[in-house]
């Protein structure tokens, strides 16, 4: 005990020294940037670990912790409460370091994402699944439009583009987030169950075309020369057919000749650099590069071991630290005080959760129901359906960059996103988590796709 004290009185009084001699000036601007961004990365990380882990004791999703993580270090609380700590830790030039290293992450992020996405499904369950998704995205995107229609100073940005202002927000309130959905689903032991097959395969397909609706907005709204927009699409319509014919095959060939040479290592970077590049091609395209990354992922191989051996590479670092910093990141332009005292602001956001939830329960439910689900069955699919997590911080950040919507309309976004994934666990736990009984006259899963191990479900 005497040798834990002596070394924590150690590790203090070397801060101390620390502290005083960057706060004297004492060394070059270089290194007191090098070592601000170093703390920072720290601070970052071990507060988003720790309310994850504490939120994960309450049965809650890892990403929540991580995402108030982000938010604690914005101006929600610690530039409110230590406007000048916030200031030194996370000074200009530290932020500008912190967001080039939490798009790199987002990248990989996505670029895994769209490794484990499946799509696939047999010939009688694609009316199943597009009833589905039409009840779990319709519904949302038609109640979004006319949420972004009725309060367009709070929410909209600076866009001069109508209707690609009212399009997005439509899109962010009908996204579901298909790794935190499939984490819930584990901890509830609902992966394997009827209901929970057909909710894993509906969010599939939904952040597909959540993802294709999106490439069409920012094509739309990049520019506002019609020949323009149209070249962008035809573009990136030519860029996802050569992806399908071209370098998907390639890719199933390396693949196959790394399974029959295992340990040579080279089929990571080989991965990596063809995610970055394919990010950096829809960036220059005036798309975010986030798409070219998820792009790229959809033509890797499933199930094969190697690629699942090198998402788990992968997952480790990416996951742990550049993914916090990413919630960081969104979290500094999330200010909660920003609804101010005004109470149509607060009205706003009451109305934009409450909205967002029912029609997410009742659109998807409501269309599991007209597939003969039992109408408990149904409400868990629509409370499935209504977990958003870090897909929906990714849209909106997006939406936010693009200044489809304002600082404000993010923020609204973001405490959104934070209380539908909350409220998921919960609301299945309330409707019961015992196996659920398959609809009348089927005899197996009408849409059961199999499902690799997501990444990282928490996410």
């Amino acid at each position: 005990m005497l040798k834990v004290i002596a070394g924590v009185v150690l590790l203090l009084g070397a801060l101390g020294l620390w502290w005083g001699r960057l706060g004297s000036g004492g060394s070059s601007t270089e290194v007191d940037t090098t070592a601000r961004f170093l703390l920072a990365v720290m601070v970052i990380i071990l507060l988003s670990h720790l309310l994850g882990a504490l939120l994960g004791r309450l049965g809650q999703p890892l990403v929540i912790g991580e995402i108030l993580g982000g938010l604690l270090l914005g101006p929600s609380l610690l530039g409110w409460v230590w406007p000048s700590g916030q200031a030194w830790l996370l000074s200009a030039d530290v932020v500008s370091a912190l967001n080039t290293v939490a798009q790199l992450g987002l990248i990989v992020f996505m670029f895994l994402l769209g490794c484990e996405l499946r799509m696939e499904s047999p010939k009688k369950a694609v009316g199943s699944l597009g009833v589905s998704v039409l009840g779990a995205m319709g519904l949302p995107f038609v109640a979004g439009l006319a949420l972004a229609a009725a309060a367009p100073a709070m929410l909209r940005g600076s866009t001069p583009h109508d209707f690609g202002y009212l399009c997005f927000f439509g899109l962010a309130i009908s996204v579901t987030a298909l790794p935190v959905l499939a984490r819930i689903l584990t901890d509830l032991r609902l992966d394997r169950s009827p209901v929970g097959q057909f909710a894993l395969a509906s969010a599939a397909v939904g952040d597909g075309i959540a993802w294709l609706a999106l490439t069409v907005i920012l094509a739309a709204t990049g520019s506002g020369d019609a020949t323009d927009m149209g070249s962008t699409i035809a573009l990136v319509v030519a860029l996802v057919v050569f992806t399908a014919l071209v370098v998907r095959p390639l890719l199933a060939t390396v693949v196959q000749r790394a399974e029959e040479r295992p340990g040579k290592g080279t089929l990571l970077p080989l991965l990596l650099v063809g995610a970055i590049s394919y990010a950096v091609l829809t960036h220059l395209l005036g798309l975010h590069a986030v798409i070219g990354a998820f792009l790229f992922g959809t033509a890797v191989p499933r199930d094969s071991a190697v690629t699942h051996r090198m998402n788990q590479q992968l997952q480790g670092f990416t996951l742990t630290v550049l993914l916090p910093l990413f919630f960081a990141g969104v979290g500094l332009n999330v200010s909660v005080g920003a609804l101010g005292r005004d109470p149509w602001h607060w009205l706003v956001l009451a109305g934009v959760i409450v909205v967002a939830t029912l029609t997410k329960i009742v659109g998807a439910g409501g269309a599991a129901r007209a597939m003969g689900y039992p109408p408990k069955e149904s409400l868990r699919f629509g409370a499935l359906m209504n977990c958003r997590g870090v897909t929906e911080l990714v849209v909106a950040g997006i939406g936010w960059q693009r200044h489809l919507i304002s600082t404000t309309g993010l923020t609204v976004l973001v405490l959104m996103a934070v209380g539908t994934t909350a409220m998921t666990g919960p609301l299945l736990k309330l409707l019961g988590t015992e196996p659920p009984e398959p609809p009348p006259g089927e005899t197996d899963d009408p849409a059961a796709v199999p499902q690799g191990a997501p990444v990282r479900a928490d996410a």
